[in-house]
């Protein structure tokens, strides 16, 4: 069973600065994608940032230029830098991961995490 565990969140003034980490541990053969996705109250989860096994990322709109999304394999740890936050960042923020758990499996498994609350004040 793989377990993804998020840590970095809090309350921030906006045009602060935050960094959330997500660590993967369990049965993990390969990690083919991460990513952080996030939702507001009253509001539908939505991508903020995924990234790849090659280091292709992708970004949400609201958050090119402002957030940056790393990895480090060897951890199968994933990152988000969030820099000039705004009050409509608000959320909780969710890791998830697309993993295949052994040499032999076919096709892809996703784990998300438990979620970390992004608080930013005006």
């Amino acid at each position: 069973q793989v377990q993804l565990v998020e840590s970095g969140g809090g309350l921030v003034q906006a045009g602060g600065s935050l960094r959330l980490s997500c660590a993967a541990s369990g049965t993990i053969f390969s990690i083919k994608s991460m990513g952080w996705y996030r939702q507001a109250p009253g509001k539908q989860r939505e991508l903020v940032a995924t990234i790849i096994s090659d280091s292709s990322t992708n970004y949400a709109d609201s958050t090119k230029g402002r957030f940056t999304i790393s990895r480090d394999t060897a951890k199968n740890t994933v990152y988000l830098q969030m820099n000039s936050l705004k009050p409509e960042d608000t959320a909780v923020y969710f890791c998830n991961a697309a993993y295949k758990p052994s040499f032999l499996s076919y096709g892809l498994l996703e784990v998300w995490g438990q979620g970390t609350l992004v608080t930013v004040s005006p």
